[in-house]
């Protein structure tokens, strides 16, 4: 057995990023191949584990109870469909320097056994608590798995220390309140951990990104009159599934006089000559993920429209140029312009429009920059951070607006653009 993840074979090594910053991120495709060192899946294994204990020993908590799949596929390489994100079905613990347990829905377990040869076989376990309710407390199924987990940690010496669970059902907070576990919040302990990048995470985000490259290639060919902000939505999925991606969480497609204000979604409204039109892809590869926006005119544009994109373009490049080692947040959302200035009323409302936040296995990690939080709660940007910039100016118009977002990945000097679909100047796709 390949015991990468066990307590015996982790050293301090294990915590090194092993970052290159000598060249261009890669963005290798989608093979491993005999001819060249791409992503090495053991070592990614091992400096994600490596990280969380690391956060847990910095913690008041002796173990953590995962219920958020994003973090129990960091802590334990597992991950079995993409289904599973919504059905709180799964749950995985970490007591002290033990290797991960795992129970996993139904058969999942077993495949683990067979496949997942990086864990301990015992602790790949069979087992569902609440569903989101579909099963009642009362079935016994919570009192059941939470003097399980006591156990356990009773078995690991942490019996006196607290618990960090990210989230969970509220029958299994009372139920392992009832086992005399104090929990305490775990997802502050899990972002920490996730917030500095290693080598290989950051060569699956920039392959994540070079496949929305692509689309935006196909999304600006496709632009015309008698084509609907639903079929942009199709194509893209369908490149994005051919190309790789193990889930297109979402596509933002919005145009003409939905531009403005935002509404995050997309419909069924054909593109017409002159609209301004902005999308947003959000796929994983590996479970990295993606938040890239970029925005087209359609034949032609305005000045008005044209005007909008360039204040969102001198906003964005105002925030990449700020971003290296040692900047605090604050220092970033203070480039952009306050909420009054771009037509809101206050910072909640534009809330997530002059926005950054972290990239990796959840969409928003650390460091979220906002002017409605950064500005009294500033974080320190480091290297090894990957988030999105994301910028939005509405038209003098009334109802257009321009929306560009870029992903960066913080060097040792500064940061590295990964999202490469021009978009120094607004892009007229099928040009009249």
């Amino acid at each position: 057995m390949n015991r990468a993840l066990t307590p015996n074979v982790l050293t301090p090594q294990d915590l090194e990023p092993n970052w290159q910053w000598e060249g261009r991120l890669p963005a290798w495709g989608h093979t491993a191949v005999d001819f060249e060192r791409r992503i090495d899946h053991d070592r990614l294994r091992r400096y994600r584990l490596a990280r969380t204990r690391e956060a847990l020993k910095a913690s008041p908590a002796g173990t953590l109870l995962l219920f958020d799949v994003n973090n129990i596929r960091y802590v334990s390489a597992t991950k079995i469909g993409e289904w599973e994100r919504d059905k709180m079905c799964r749950f995985c613990l970490l007591t002290g320097d033990d290797s991960p347990y795992v129970w996993d829905f139904g058969s999942a377990a077993m495949h683990h056994k067979k496949f997942s040869d990086w864990l301990e076989p015992d602790h790949c376990r069979a087992g569902v608590v609440g569903m989101r309710g579909t099963i009642p407390p009362e079935f016994g199924l919570m009192r059941k798995y939470a003097r399980e987990i006591a156990g356990l940690i009773k078995d690991a010496g942490m019996a006196d220390m607290p618990v960090g669970v990210d989230y969970a059902e509220t029958a299994m907070f009372h139920a392992l309140k009832e086992e005399g576990i104090n929990v305490i919040d775990g997802q502050q302990i899990m972002l920490a951990a996730r917030e500095i990048k290693n080598w290989d995470e950051i060569q699956l985000l920039t392959q994540a990104a070079s496949m929305v490259d692509g689309v935006y290639h196909m999304i600006y060919e496709e632009l015309k009159p008698g084509i609907r902000e639903n079929d942009i939505v199709a194509m893209s999925n369908k490149m994005l599934y051919e190309m790789g991606s193990d889930d297109v969480e979402a596509i933002n497609a919005i145009s003409g006089e939905r531009c403005n204000p935002h509404p995050h979604n997309f419909t069924d409204r054909y593109f017409r000559p002159g609209d301004q039109a902005f999308f947003d892809i959000l796929q994983s590869y590996q479970g990295y993920r993606t938040c890239y926006y970029r925005t087209f005119n359609i034949g032609r544009a305005t000045p008005a429209q044209n005007d909008a994109y360039v204040k969102a373009r001198e906003w964005i490049d105002a925030s990449i140029s700020m971003i290296k080692p040692g900047v605090s947040t604050d220092k970033v959302a203070e480039v952009w312009p306050k909420a009054e200035e771009f037509g809101f009323p206050n910072e909640d409302a534009a809330f997530g429009l002059q926005f950054g936040h972290g990239l990796g296995l959840a969409l928003h990690e650390r460091p979220i920059i906002s002017r409605a939080i950064s500005l009294d709660h500033p974080m320190e940007i480091k290297t090894g951070m990957v988030f999105a910039l994301e910028t939005y100016c509405p038209a003098a118009d009334g109802y257009s607006a321009a929306r560009i977002e870029e992903e960066v990945v913080v060097t040792d000097t500064g940061c590295e653009v990964i999202s490469l679909f021009p978009a120094e100047d607004l892009p007229i796709a099928n040009r009249y």
